[in-house]
């Protein structure tokens, strides 16, 4: 597909880096040149230097035959303005917005300005922490067909369920729907066979139904249920968020901000909050508003490195969830090899959210029978969702009869609604929705996961 990015930070570098891995034909603009002519030539894209709400330069770009506009500057309202001057029948267009007064009005934006995509980075974030406060033992979460599916990451500790165990030993989880997926090492990213045997610190993925996780992780031994108390240290756009859905949710929240003018807004939007005004990194005031009490933490400061020490100091003093906001999408070896709980980056989710739906206008255009695709662990592992479509070769033969390529894992089907772990003797058929996790790279179909001889 033909898609122009209008902005070269953080977020727009992460897009141009993978899509032009996937063969698109990308066009980036921005008003640095110096940042347009290093990204051009590192990701070997076409560079504009120019303002994107200028037609113009848009122009320059071949609006006219792109598929996809993405604007993901700084500015709101620099974004909203490309994607309107950019308007046209063939073109879909994707708008970064991050101001509360435009998200409230997206509707009318998607309805009278034809903008296809409104994302907010803070919110989409703030969404995705309150999923990770209903399931503290998670690390991680993504979800599969339509959020009936989920796929969850959690930390091996010492002495608990598998430890030691091999996969296929873990018989007393036979009663649940649940597969493990992918294993991740230290530095090694392995798909898993029965025989692989699970290690203390090892962090396994696995799959489920969704709402079934609370069970599973009670069986295996690393259960906490939902938070019920949060402290949100830092309260920005992502802290008041965040607190906004919690609150709806039931939970107490507690916030700590040092702008004093900010924790009177707060206090004003969101009264059924605590607002303590104060230096959430001293540690004085920590211990005056009782940190050991509460159960849950979110370090959201406008600083990593304070985020990552609360983090850290919070260790052992929070009974159940420690989230720590980072907004450098670098130096993950660094941050991989503390001892963080969760960790959320808002550029990060809003890149995998906007190339989620680029992925998908990609597919269907192809005709590809991709529903869904995530890349996990580093871009390391894929974990892909396909439909079989009714003249699929792979329909008929059961699953010991198709020779699966190296480091592929059927994990799961959804027919009719319902999930199936599949064994040897399950198939394909027409409707399914297949579930693959591989460390392989650029399948578009479904048969590719097979080895071409092996198909009947």
């Amino acid at each position: 597909m033909r898609i122009i990015i209008v902005g070269c930070g953080k977020i727009g570098r992460k897009l141009v880096a993978e899509l032009s891995e996937e063969n698109h034909d990308i066009t980036i603009i921005d008003i640095n040149q110096q940042i347009v002519e290093a990204t051009a030539i590192k990701y070997d894209v076409m560079g504009i230097e120019g303002n994107g709400t200028s037609y113009k330069v848009l122009e320059s770009a071949d609006i006219e035959h792109a598929d996809i506009l993405i604007a993901v500057t700084h500015s709101d309202e620099v974004n909203l303005l490309c994607c309107l001057i950019a308007k046209n029948p063939r073109c879909m267009t994707i708008a970064r917005v991050r101001n509360p007064i435009y998200l409230a009005e997206q509707e009318k934006f998607r309805q009278q300005l034809g903008i296809s995509v409104i994302i907010n980075s803070e919110r989409a974030a703030a969404v995705e922490i309150k999923r990770l406060l209903q399931y503290p033992s998670a690390i991680d979460i993504n979800s599969f067909s339509r959020g009936s599916i989920d796929m969850l990451t959690f930390k091996v500790k010492e002495g608990s369920f598998f430890d030691g165990r091999k996969l296929s030993e873990a018989t007393e989880l036979q009663k649940y729907q649940i597969l493990v997926c992918v294993v991740e090492r230290g530095n090694e990213i392995v798909i898993p066979n029965g025989d692989y045997v699970i290690m203390k610190g090892d962090k396994i993925s696995f799959i489920s139904r969704s709402g079934e996780a609370g069970k599973i992780f009670k069986a295996i031994g690393v259960y906490s249920d939902s938070a019920k108390s949060v402290l949100i240290i830092g309260c920005g756009q992502l802290g008041y968020y965040t607190a906004e859905k919690l609150i709806e949710a039931g939970v107490y929240v507690k916030i700590i901000e040092s702008d004093r003018k900010r924790c009177e807004e707060i206090a004003e939007l969101l009264p059924k909050a605590t607002v303590v005004c104060g230096d959430g990194s001293d540690q004085n005031i920590l211990a005056e508003e009782h940190l050991e009490n509460m159960e849950a933490v979110v370090a959201s400061t406008n600083m990593d490195e304070e985020n990552i020490i609360l983090s850290l100091y919070a260790k052992g003093k929070v009974k159940k969830k420690i989230i720590t906001k980072i907004s450098h999408l670098g130096f993950s070896e660094v941050i991989g090899s503390l001892d963080l709980d969760s960790v959320i980056n808002p550029k990060d989710i809003t890149a995998e959210y906007i190339l989620k739906y680029v992925r998908e206008r990609s597919n269907k255009k192809k005709g590809s029978n991709i529903q869904t695709l995530y890349r996990l662990k580093e871009n390391r592992v894929e974990a892909i969702e396909f439909l079989v479509s009714g003249d699929s070769e792979l329909i008929g033969p059961t699953f010991s009869m198709l020779n699966f390529k190296p480091n592929v894992l059927v994990a799961a089907i959804i027919r009719g609604g319902e999930l199936i772990i599949p064994g040897g003797s399950d198939s394909f058929m027409e409707g399914d929705s297949v579930i693959v996790a591989t460390t392989n790279k650029g399948y578009q179909s479904l048969e590719d996961i097979v080895e071409r001889q092996a198909v009947h």
